[in-house]
């Protein structure tokens, strides 16, 4: 779990650079960046089971594996406990990730609906985030544009209930280290390696299941 002065430090880290005035001015611009960014967050000749320059604990790296009876197709689950995410197969298997959750009670169990997908999304830190902690996100309240420093990292999958955006998000992070831990301010994160390769292939309309920090389930490997 990330301390409050670890996680100062580290946002600081995140904001040091400044942010072009081409792409606050126009946030359609940064587009023409996405190829090189993805090339960025990528390691050189990756092959998602075995490479971790992010120094990960080896159970935490992309595998697949077989999945419970009765689960739908291409749904996500997310095993809060054992910090993992599934994404359910055609074929009884599911593709396992390690993921971080959010600390303390900011992680909110439930089912969810993925509404929005996003490629380098932009961030804006939430209304409840900024009066939490004025003083790490206020200068944040128009909102960040995307990029490799971004919170939301490379992909971001937008989490609602009917049609209410819930501002959870299963997204990617800057700060990889934090997978297995306690680390958000509600959202699941994902290295961003790991979440391109997932992206592609979850849809819209899909739902995610985020279970109670107290209870195991969906796949064994």
């Amino acid at each position: 779990m990330l301390t409050r002065r670890h996680f100062l430090q580290t946002t600081a880290s995140l904001f040091s650079t400044a942010i072009p005035a081409s792409l606050l001015a126009n946030p359609a611009a940064a587009q023409s960046n996405w190829s090189a960014w993805d090339a960025q967050v990528t390691p050189a000749n990756y092959d998602p089971a075995t490479s971790n320059p992010w120094g990960l604990h080896p159970r935490f790296l992309p595998v697949r594996v077989e999945a419970n009876d009765g689960l739908t197709p291409g749904d996500i689950h997310v095993d809060a406990v054992a910090r993992y995410l599934y994404h359910i197969g055609n074929d009884g298997t599911a593709m396992r990730y390690g993921v971080a959750i959010a600390r303390g009670k900011l992680y909110e169990h439930g089912t969810y609906t993925i509404r929005r997908k996003a490629k380098w999304p932009k961030w804006t830190p939430t209304a409840a985030m900024i009066e939490r902690d004025p003083d790490l996100y206020e200068e944040f309240a128009d909102g960040l544009p995307g990029g490799p420093k971004n919170p939301l990292g490379s992909r971001a999958l937008y989490l609602f209930v009917g049609n209410r955006d819930t501002y959870l998000r299963i997204h990617g992070t800057p700060i990889p280290r934090s997978i297995g831990g306690r680390a958000s301010s509600g959202c699941v994160r994902m290295v961003m390696a790991h979440i391109n390769g997932l992206y592609d292939r979850v849809k819209t309309g899909s739902t995610a299941y985020l279970y109670p920090a107290e209870e195991y389930v969906t796949a064994r490997s």
